[in-house]
């Protein structure tokens, strides 16, 4: 009888970590928005994409890769940065702006969300 507490632990326990942490949770969630509500334009293999078009690719290569990804950088590289069939970067076009890859971009984003979160975490903690 004791076996099967046990046994559900190792079970759960494994499913966890076939995925991000929690915080990575919210980071990953963040960056599907900011690409969804992004006017700027994804190119990927030469094909230019809006945000709602590109979400859906990054979200199909995330469910595929999801097992290998354990971070929010492993996300962006696995998911965002470039195809896998024919190794392109996937470039960001907005406007007024020069192109930059995919990667580089959504690791702004990241550092920028990472920054606010750090200081609502300090203003909540006064």
């Amino acid at each position: 009888m004791k076996k099967y507490p046990l046994a559900i632990v190792l079970l759960f326990s494994s499913y966890t970590h076939a995925d991000v942490s929690a915080e990575a949770q919210h980071e990953v969630q963040h960056l599907i928005n900011f690409v969804s509500n992004s006017p700027c334009q994804i190119v990927r293999n030469g094909s230019a994409h809006d945000g709602p078009e590109a979400i859906k690719h990054i979200q199909k290569k995330y469910k595929y890769f999801k097992d290998d990804i354990k971070t929010t950088e492993q996300f962006i590289d696995y998911s965002a940065t470039k195809s896998t069939m024919s190794g392109k970067y996937y470039i960001v076009n907005c406007r007024d702006q020069s192109p930059v890859k995919t990667r580089d971009w959504l690791l702004q984003e990241l550092k920028e969300y990472r920054a606010n979160q750090s200081s609502r975490a300090k203003l909540d903690s006064h």
